[in-house]
């Protein structure tokens, strides 16, 4: 197996801390990126591989470019960039809804995808080959009560991934999407802003997907041959599938 280099954000816990374990075991070189520098250190001495860390918040531009201006020539040459980074806050309805959730979701579930993005593609463009993974949501497809904004976000990312491999045809660089469902991760007590009983009866009577499973169909894009783009793949717990169509009845 060919020893790359690949970046993840969101690298200090859920899908990305599971997925630079997994990759680990392979021995790649890992750029692991996240605001919780003390988290990062403490999964780097964990991981059998040469591995640098990073604090940065994606939903800063400076920060970004100040991420890739200083990453040490031995990680410097990017093979992969996982853009893990992402959360939901709040999971009421559009009235009842925090305008401030709204803005930090469209910070860190666009603007830092594009953030770093920007960054990275021409580096891949430069090399004529890589892979850039977007991590998105079966939300971007599937409304739900109190998704509004989160499910918008993760639209743009299904969108902007097929747009981005439409402007690299051609340059050797490969597109991702992997769509999550229904997932318990540290990512739903982000999303109820660590109460207890919502985050306990969200998950009540479920086996719901876990990091690790995440974790594994990443590297299974990773790892599938240079003439091989794996587009857009949805992950679902067997425990959940489609609503159909509400219907308000009147009285």
């Amino acid at each position: 197996m060919t020893k790359l280099t690949i970046l993840i954000t969101g690298a200090s816990a859920g899908f990305g801390e599971a997925t630079a374990r997994l990759l680990a075991e392979s021995s790649h070189n890992l750029v692991l990126v996240a605001r919780r520098k003390d988290r990062l250190d403490k999964l780097a001495r964990e991981l059998r591989t040469s591995v640098h860390t990073a604090a940065a918040d994606v939903t800063k531009r400076a920060d970004v470019e100040r991420l890739f201006k200083n990453i040490p020539p031995a990680f410097a040459d990017i093979d992969v960039l996982i853009n893990n980074a992402g959360l939901a806050l709040g999971a009421d309805p559009i009235p009842q809804a925090s305008l401030a959730d709204w803005e930090t979701m469209v910070d860190t579930n666009i603007k830092g995808l594009l953030y770093l993005t920007h960054q990275a593609v021409p580096r891949l463009i430069e090399k004529g080959s890589g892979l850039i993974v977007n991590i998105g949501s079966v939300s971007a497809f599937l409304p739900y009560r109190g998704s509004n904004v989160y499910g918008a976000t993760k639209a743009f990312v299904r969108q902007f991934s097929r747009n981005l491999r439409t402007d690299l045809a051609g340059t050797g660089v490969k597109v991702t999407n992997i769509e999550p469902g229904f997932a318990l991760t540290e990512f739903s007590a982000v999303r109820f802003s660590g109460d207890q009983k919502r985050f306990d009866d969200y998950y009540k009577g479920t086996k719901p997907l876990i990091a690790e499973d995440i974790a594994r169909t990443i590297v299974w894009a990773i790892d599938q041959p240079v003439h091989v783009n794996i587009d857009n793949i949805e992950v679902w717990p067997l425990d959940q599938t489609y609503g159909g169509a509400a219907v308000h009845r009147r009285s």
